[in-house]
């Protein structure tokens, strides 16, 4: 039997058997406690062969009586991590002896493969003459997390063995990241399903590459290529795509120390200085640890969430403490300083990107940049099994869930988004088992089913923050879109056209159109049917109306953020309603925004990076205005939205059905050259009725206009 890993263990046979010690000194220098064969087959009165540091192990003595059963080891029983702290069997004084730790450890797995160790086990071996015991300080089994008093397993030729010398024991391990260069994770390969982590195979893919390929080999290796390991890298991205998740499961996965989490803010402080300090303590393990181990020293992981609250570009606060520039200048110091630290790599996440001091972002610092966005439709289906997974084992989750279906319906939704919806979808399920009338009704715990229909709801509860504005979109477009004309049908296919381009060009990622016509003329309204069928992921309306009251550089920084967050999208919409309003534009003067002019230009010839695609389509009412300011000439066509022609009225009005058949030419003679939006207005005035009141009887049919009253409606506007 094998020490004391074996004992106490599966519920097999059992004997009693006598200690007795060990007939030579070679079968001392074992894990094993050795019985006959012949006693195993008897039981009664059988010996046990126990040597002396077994025996002290297992505080028993020879002679003594011991109960032993024999053990069935589970599945997944092979050590992942082993750490063992070697000293001599006796002391030796003014002694230093190096080690080789791949030398060692192809000795100890030769002498003890297939043989448990247990945490806090002392075992004897003999290597070059010499004898030695080690401790198990830490024995991890494969996919475990942590490790408890009480684990356990086999020795395999994949344990990741990590050799420390005891305290005051004149023994120095040497060669330990070659013994195990290739271990510097917990697990042979990443599950990132397991870890909860959807839709990122490609940044992770990136992120190994960059950040640990060079520290999965020896040191000499580094050394001979005359490189530097990466010693930061930034995740960046929307809020909810993962950041914080990615850069917490990647300290998880490596073998070093826990990894140190924190909060941009907590390392402020009230009092002169204690904030610098705060962020030197943060280094303070690793620098220890390098200066005694060198090269060997295990890796410490920084993670700053919301880095951008402490590390904004120098210069750019104005609380006239200087705390901020110094943080950047105490960060900058202890990543690539004098005294740069080899074995430290700093993560930080941030929303804003463009908030962050450029020489914390060059080669060096946060070298690796990994931008961390929306994820793609595939990427949305993993994160939808992560979190549904559980109630799925459960049957939980109804069969007529379609998670592939709701992946393809959640365009533009982040991580946490998803999460969301899955949340408001098991809160529709529970509600159905509760009695509004009787809280303290039992609960049918097997009657819980999550369905369709609650994700369907759950999406009409939680909208995506980068997704199409839709209410905004319907806003212009009240009265819905209707057949007027020639003119309006041919612009509307062609702007369908150029969605069509947006979605196939290679070599067009940026398409713009301007509808300029007369106020009322129907712009609005078509550019808005045109985001709303153009079933887009992201469409935006840029319009005055949102903006009253804010400054020109608030303008532009609110117009930035919306091309910006367009960006993030693999096809994205931006409306610009009313150009002129935008730009503050008033005939008297005349007077514009020139900064909000320049910016608007400038996105407008910006092309949008690899692999997005962006039509813009602006409306105006004043094209004048803009050839004079040479906004025109960013735009890649023009088309000019008419007034109505009387034909064009007439097609209206029948489909509005509010007027006798034979006063609908009358009518239309004399909205001849009217826009649009002026004669749904003179409708609804005339609808109303000569005493008011009869507006629901002519839209429900039972009554029509009077021609008399309409024609007495339409003297009362003043028509330009």
């Amino acid at each position: 039997m094998a020490g004391r890993g074996y004992q106490g263990g599966g519920g097999g046979a059992t004997a009693t058997m006598a200690v007795v010690s060990t007939p030579s000194q070679e079968l001392a220098l074992t894990n094993c406690a050795y019985v006959s064969t012949a006693d195993i087959r008897r039981f009664p009165n059988a010996l046990a062969l126990v040597g002396d540091v077994l025996r002290r192990q297992a505080k028993v003595s020879a002679g003594d009586s011991i109960t032993v059963s024999s053990f069935a080891p589970p599945d997944g029983f092979k050590l992942a991590l082993l750490t063992l702290e070697l000293e001599y069997t006796k002391a030796r004084s003014n002694r230093a002896e190096d080690l080789d730790a791949v030398l060692l450890a192809q000795q100890l797995r030769k002498r003890f493969m297939d043989q448990v160790m247990t945490t806090g086990q002392r075992v004897p071996f003999e290597f070059y003459g010499t004898n030695y015991i080690f401790t198990v300080n830490q024995a991890l089994l494969e996919g475990q997390e942590s490790s408890t008093p009480l684990d356990r397993g086999f020795l395999s030729s994949d344990t990741y063995i990590i050799f420390e010398a005891a305290p005051n024991s004149g023994i120095k391990v040497i060669n330990q990241k070659e013994a195990a260069s290739s271990k510097l994770f917990k697990h042979k390969e990443f599950n990132l399903e397991k870890l909860g982590i959807g839709g990122l195979s490609n940044e992770f893919t990136d992120i190994f590459r960059r950040a640990f390929a060079s520290r999965v080999f020896p040191p000499h290796v580094v050394n001979k290529l005359g490189i530097k390991h990466v010693k930061g890298m930034l995740l960046y991205g929307p809020p909810g795509t993962g950041k914080t998740l990615m850069a917490r499961q990647i300290g998880k996965l490596l073998n070093g120390k826990d990894p140190k989490i924190v909060n941009g803010p907590e390392v402020l402080s009230k009092f002169v200085g204690e904030t610098e300090k705060n962020v030197r303590d943060l280094f303070l393990d690793a620098e220890n640890e390098q200066k005694a181990q060198g090269d060997h020293s295990d890796l410490h992981v920084i993670i700053f969430d919301e880095i951008d609250a402490i590390c904004k570009s120098r210069g750019s606060s104005r609380d006239g403490t200087g705390v901020h520039d110094s943080i950047v200048n105490q960060l900058l110091t202890k990543i690539d300083g004098v005294e740069a630290l080899n074995n430290v790599l700093l993560i930080g996440m941030t929303n804003r990107k463009d908030l962050l001091d450029e020489a914390l972002l060059r080669p060096g610092r946060l070298e690796v940049h990994i931008e961390i966005n929306l994820p793609d439709e595939n990427g949305r289906l993993q994160i939808l099994q992560i979190h549904t997974s559980k109630m799925k084992e459960s049957s939980f989750l109804s069969p007529d869930v379609n998670l592939q279906e709701l992946a393809a319906r959640t365009k533009n939704y982040s991580g946490a988004e998803l999460e969301g919806v899955v949340k408001s979808a098991v809160s529709f399920a529970l509600n159905r088992q509760i009695s509004m009338d009787d809280l303290t009704k039992p609960l049918d715990e097997e009657s819980i089913k999550v369905t369709m229909d609650d994700f369907v709801n759950g999406l009409h509860e939680i909208t995506p923050a980068f997704g199409a504005s839709t209410d905004d979109l319907e806003r212009c477009r009240l009265r819905g879109i209707v057949d007027c004309g020639k003119a309006h049908k041919h612009i509307f296919q062609r702007a369908m056209l150029l969605v069509e381009q947006v979605k196939v060009s290679k070599g067009s990622p940026l398409v713009t159109c301007l509808l300029e016509g007369p106020a009322g003329s129907g712009k609005s309204a078509l550019s808005a049917t045109v985001g709303i069928d153009s079933d887009f992921a992201y469409v935006k309306i840029i319009s005055a109306e949102t903006m009253i009251g804010f400054s020109e550089s608030s303008k532009c920084a609110q117009i930035c953020k919306v091309f910006e967050d367009a960006y993030k999208s693999q096809l994205s919409i931006i409306i610009l309603d009313d150009i002129e309003r935008l730009l503050e534009y008033v005939a008297i003067g005349p007077r514009f925004s020139n900064l909000i002019s320049q910016t608007l230009m400038v996105l407008l010839k910006r092309v949008p990076p690899k692999g997005k695609n962006l039509l813009v389509i602006g409306t105006t009412s004043e094209v004048g205005f803009l050839e004079s300011v040479g906004m025109c000439d960013v735009f890649s066509v023009t088309y000019h939205v008419p007034k109505l022609k009387k034909e064009d009225a007439a097609k209206v009005l029948r489909h509005l059905n509010v007027f006798e058949e034979g006063d609908i030419e009358s009518a239309a003679e004399a909205l001849d050259d009217m826009p649009i939006k002026k004669l749904y207005m003179l409708v609804e005035m005339a609808a109303q009725g000569p005493s008011g009141g009869s507006a629901e009887a002519v839209y429900s049919g039972e009554e029509k206009i009077d021609l008399n009253h309409f024609f007495s409606i339409l003297s009362d506007i003043i028509r330009y």
